[in-house]
């Protein structure tokens, strides 16, 4: 049986604004029916990529389709059959919950003797039906956060964008909405994640794409990611700054891979150490280390 058609696929894009190349040259495909996460820190081209596939921006060079449609010509028919879930808050503060649900099944054509259910179900999935009636501001900002994701699915999208989902929020309303995030999964929804939130990247995306300077530089699941660029074990060697340089030059002069971690150095692949390795606290490596090892940045 042939491979089902990418969900979304970019070939050589490029975005320039002026003299500044915010995408370079991307080449993406996302199957159908997985969560597919974009890491990478603030200005690597994420959202940029974002609105590139709703023409909100458009390609200086290269090609994409959405759904089968070629973009920008189609995107008006793409747009019928994707969820936009926007990095910025952008909800009307005056009107109800199920008023801008009401207004957004309208926009997207859901029909007439649907649009109550359609409400209701986005209410649920949200888990704001307590919160129908009341006007947005008057939300929390989590509450705000997931009305914005009940929005993008009032037509029961085929695919959903997810810009910084989670931006802004408190780590108890950050798991409610992987816990939501995770539900449409399950239910074959296609989903595009941009995010700098490692730990967001790992637990939620079936595939993890690293972008740095506007391009991709290491794609794959995210055990693929740790186990290729940071390994199986990481020893993080603490102590004040003349011992960690002097610990620093002898993985330099010995090829260890290494990075500095705030107070400690991380010596990467520390399963394959020999003797000489230095003291200090041995643990799993994760996808930080593989991120910072790949782009020599962390990530705020």
């Amino acid at each position: 049986m042939p491979a089902a058609a990418p969900a979304i696929q970019l070939e050589g894009v490029t975005k320039r604004f002026g003299e500044i190349v915010a995408v370079d040259g991307l080449d993406l495909a996302v199957p159908p029916g997985v969560c597919f996460g974009l890491l990478g820190p603030n200005g690597a081209g994420k959202s940029t990529t974002m609105r590139m596939l709703t023409a909100q921006a458009l390609a200086t060079e290269g090609s994409i389709q959405v759904l089968g449609y070629e973009l920008p010509g189609e995107s008006k028919a793409a747009r019928m059959e994707m969820g936009v879930v926007p990095q910025q808050d952008n909800l009307d503060v005056e009107l109800t919950c199920r008023q801008i649900l009401g207004v957004f099944a309208r926009l997207y054509r859901v029909p007439r003797a649907e649009r109550q259910e359609a409400v209701e179900r986005a209410l649920d999935i949200a888990n704001l039906r307590g919160r129908a009636d009341t006007i947005v501001r008057e939300l929390s900002g989590g509450m705000r956060r997931r009305l914005l994701v009940a929005r993008g699915l009032i037509h029961r999208p085929r695919l959903v964008l997810l810009d910084e989902p989670t931006v802004g929020l408190d780590p108890q309303v950050r798991q409610e909405l992987w816990s939501l995030i995770d539900s449409l999964r399950s239910e074959g929804v296609t989903l595009l994640m941009s995010t700098h939130y490692i730990e967001e990247a790992e637990r939620l995306s079936d595939t993890v794409a690293v972008m740095s300077g506007g391009r991709i530089i290491a794609q794959g699941t995210p055990a693929e990611l740790v186990g290729t660029h940071a390994g199986r074990e990481v020893l993080e060697i603490y102590g004040p700054p003349d011992r960690l340089t002097a610990v620093e030059s002898q993985a330099i002069a010995r090829g260890w891979r290494h990075r500095r971690s705030g107070p400690a150095l991380a010596l990467l692949g520390a399963e394959g150490l020999d003797g000489e390795a230095p003291q200090g606290v041995r643990r799993p490596a994760n996808l930080e280390d593989a991120f910072v090892a790949l782009t020599g940045q962390e990530i705020e």
